[in-house]
């Protein structure tokens, strides 16, 4: 199992069996094999690829590099689920979908990320809140799941190591693409987590990693096919991010929209549309409901009936947040605070999502590289969708930001982010396609 060698048999174009993958990921986690030795095998492997069974057995191999959880000792009597999005602009359907399916008879422990390139990360989102702990002990983290049905929460280092190396290996030689590699990596850690049942969000459109809607499908059925080949239930929806998901884009200002939503206070529509299809397929994956209607119901009775919005408090509380997270008084706030007015009258027609996500980054909310703090308060909300009808003067949106300087700068990133045209376009479907294991 000479490393080299089997950097030949993939550069040749031949699959590679279990023992070697085993023996490449043991490599990986050891760090037998030196960095060149693993990047020259992700390159090999991104042009070369990998079969479905190849993938199977590195997601299988990733997922025994560290720690696999196991909750059947904790009795809860209750389908462990879990959900996960290739990453979008103000998608802060996690915060949202987490204490719905928790109180739709689900337990869920959702292992979330921080922000990645342009898109904002679940974990930097919770951590606007004052106190709240995303590496909690296994103390708070089991209170929370008791005591909520839902903890959203990081990674520990001992859940699926070798991932974390490669992953850093594959950044820095230009093999993040890789199909094979990007499926055993969001699965190893999935995996990982002793789920029974996972629904992906896989997005399409110009603030999405994937750009088409055929890479996306492609990306989805290989997180799909690989999923069950491993044991593990799971349906794909190829949904739309060809603008902001819900009225902002920034952390503190993410978790006010999504603590709205749970409070009735706010009801974007497309927001609380991919939520609920989310939850609904995950609770059917999840056996709680078998017919999907019925599904989408008591998940839409959760969300009105404020039994949801409770779930998401006492998880806050659990992991060490403001008991009063449903006031919204504890995020912080921007000291300027600016309208984004239109420069004329028309139809805003399109917008280019990730340049958004990258303006949000420009005023502090996201890091440029890793490890650097961010202002959890800037950003914008109240952003029109497409479609809007707009006259000359009226405002965009609001841009919050550190000083008058940071907000005309945001300000007119914003405005040239967005295409205003004479005449209404047709609107991307929100779901573009479902895919499920046969």
């Amino acid at each position: 199992m000479r490393a080299q060698e089997i950097i030949r048999a993939k550069r040749e174009g031949r699959a590679l069996d279990d023992a070697q993958i085993e023996a490449f990921v043991r490599g990986v986690a050891t760090r037998s094999w030196s960095e060149g030795q693993v990047a020259a095998l992700a390159m090999a492997i991104c042009v070369r690829g990998m079969t479905r069974d190849e993938t199977v057995a590195l997601t299988r191999a990733m997922t025994a590099s560290g720690q696999v959880l196991d909750w059947s000792r904790e009795r809860f009597g209750r389908p462990v689920l879990d959900k996960h999005s290739t990453g979008g602009v103000g998608d802060k359907v996690s915060l949202l979908l987490a204490p719905i399916v928790a109180a739709c008879g689900a337990v869920v422990p959702m292992v979330s990320g921080r922000g990645l390139g342009h898109t904002g990360g679940t974990l930097d989102k919770l951590s606007s809140l004052p106190g709240y702990q995303v590496t909690p002990s296994r103390r708070a983290l089991l209170s929370a799941l008791r005591g909520a049905g839902c903890a959203i929460v990081g990674p520990s280092a001992r859940i699926a190591p070798a991932d974390r190396r490669l992953y850093a290996i594959r950044d820095a030689t230009g093999t993040v693409e890789s199909l094979p590699l990007i499926t055993a990596s969001i699965l190893s850690k999935k995996l990982a987590a002793g789920l029974q049942g996972l629904v992906m969000d896989v997005k399409a459109g110009n603030g999405a990693f994937c750009a088409t809607a055929d890479e996306a499908r492609a990306l989805a059925a290989s997180l799909v096919a690989v999923a069950r080949g491993a044991g593990l239930p799971t349906t794909a929806l190829v949904t739309d991010m060809s603008q902001v998901l819900g009225s902002t884009a920034g952390n503190a200002l993410e978790v006010r929209e999504a603590v709205d939503v749970l409070c009735g206070r706010a009801h974007d529509p497309r927001l609380v549309e991919l939520t609920l299809e989310l939850s609904a397929r995950l609770l059917q994956l999840g056996g709680v409901h078998a017919d999907l209607a019925q599904a989408r119901a008591q998940a839409q009775r959760a969300l009105d009936n404020g039994e949801a919005a409770q779930r998401f408090a006492r998880m806050v509380a659990a992991l060490g947040g403001p008991r009063d997270v449903l006031d919204g008084a504890a995020l912080p706030r921007a000291p300027c605070v600016r309208d984004v007015p239109c420069e004329h009258a028309g139809v805003l027609a399109a917008m280019d999502t990730r340049a958004i996500g990258l303006a949000v980054i420009a005023l502090g909310g996201g890091r440029n590289v890793a490890g650097a703090d961010i202002d959890p308060r800037v950003g914008f909300d109240r952003i029109v969708p497409v479609g809007t009808v707009l006259r000359a003067g009226a405002a965009l949106a609001r841009v919050h930001a550190a000083s008058e300087a940071d907000a005309a700068r945001g300000a007119a990133l914003f405005v040239a982010a967005l295409h205003i045209g004479d005449a209404p376009t047709r609107q991307t479907p929100l779901v573009h396609e479902v895919i499920a294991a046969a």
